[in-house]
């Protein structure tokens, strides 16, 4: 990620704490609320340039985040419909529904991943929070995110009038949800990859079987039928947080109904501990970045 040729300005040393000033977790916290407050602009630079890039390293630039979740939404489709023979109604649209918010965190928990290891020369030359870099990437993947919806109401224009509903005004709502339990769990990879560049590669393969284990490709009704032979599975299966998360988004886009509330709630408030635990370890490690890098 390229930085602008704005950026050394905007970073202020004033606020930067020594290694030998150690708060405790709340003091972290409010420190790392406040320099996130404080280069907001900083951030914003960075988020726009993030973008800028990927949208120039290929030919078709951010047109990426329209094409590539309908080319798996092909994939699977195929896979689902003509070699297992399931039958789902509207099944592009069922699964496009959670694919989409799927694509945003995995680019978003890559992207942060590398955030700070990726940086090394900048963080050994320039004094700054290096929180600020895990949270331009996340907050890119917001702007991702909104490009990828441009084909879902395509979609339900176009192919599935019938399914539209008022109900859609509840996807900001789960994306809300989303991006704190992402931010947490960015924040807490971001910090260890620093010290392990192994993280990036298992990654891969852990949101790889994430994916699976999730209701993507199937819905709530699957994981209930698992549930009448290996019943301890089913129970875990549910207790994954994208359970709720994506079968939230489908019940907004497809089902045409108001999401379980209740458990996004529960959501949320694991999504929040998870955040101030990613916030904490990421400022208990960041006085070593430099060293270690």
């Amino acid at each position: 990620m390229d930085m602008p040729q704005e950026a050394p300005a905007a970073f202020r040393t004033s606020a930067f704490r020594t290694s030998a000033a150690r708060p405790g977790p709340l003091g972290l916290v409010a420190e790392a609320l406040h320099e996130v407050r404080s280069r907001h602009r900083l951030i914003r630079y960075l988020a726009q340039a993030d973008l800028k890039k990927k949208g120039t390293d290929t030919l078709f630039g951010n047109v990426w985040w329209i094409l590539d979740p309908l080319l798996q939404m092909a994939v699977y489709v195929i896979l689902v419909t003509l070699i297992f023979q399931r039958s789902v109604p509207d099944y592009p649209l069922f699964v496009f529904a959670a694919i989409l918010p799927w694509k945003w965190f995995t680019t978003a928990i890559g992207d942060a991943i590398a955030s700070v290891s990726g940086q090394d020369r900048l963080i050994k030359q320039i004094k700054f929070p290096k929180i600020v870099l895990p949270s331009a990437v996340m907050l890119a993947g917001i702007a991702q995110f909104a490009f990828g919806l441009i084909p879902l109401a395509a979609m339900l224009v176009l192919m599935y009038p019938a399914r539209i509903s008022p109900m859609v005004v509840f996807i900001p709502v789960v994306a809300a949800v989303q991006f704190v339990f992402t931010v947490g769990l960015g924040l807490l990879l971001a910090a260890v990859n620093v010290f392990f560049r192994d993280v990036g590669i298992l990654a891969r393969h852990v949101l790889r079987l994430w994916f699976y284990l999730s209701p993507a490709l199937y819905g709530a009704a699957v994981v209930a039928e698992v549930g009448d032979s290996q019943p301890i599975i089913a129970t875990l299966m549910r207790l994954n947080p994208f359970y709720t998360i994506l079968e939230s988004y489908r019940q907004a886009i497809y089902d045409g109904a108001v999401p379980d509330l209740a458990a996004l709630a529960v959501v949320l408030i694991g999504s929040v501990g998870l955040l101030l635990v990613g916030v904490v370890f990421f400022k208990r490690l960041e006085p070593a970045f430099a060293k270690v890098l």
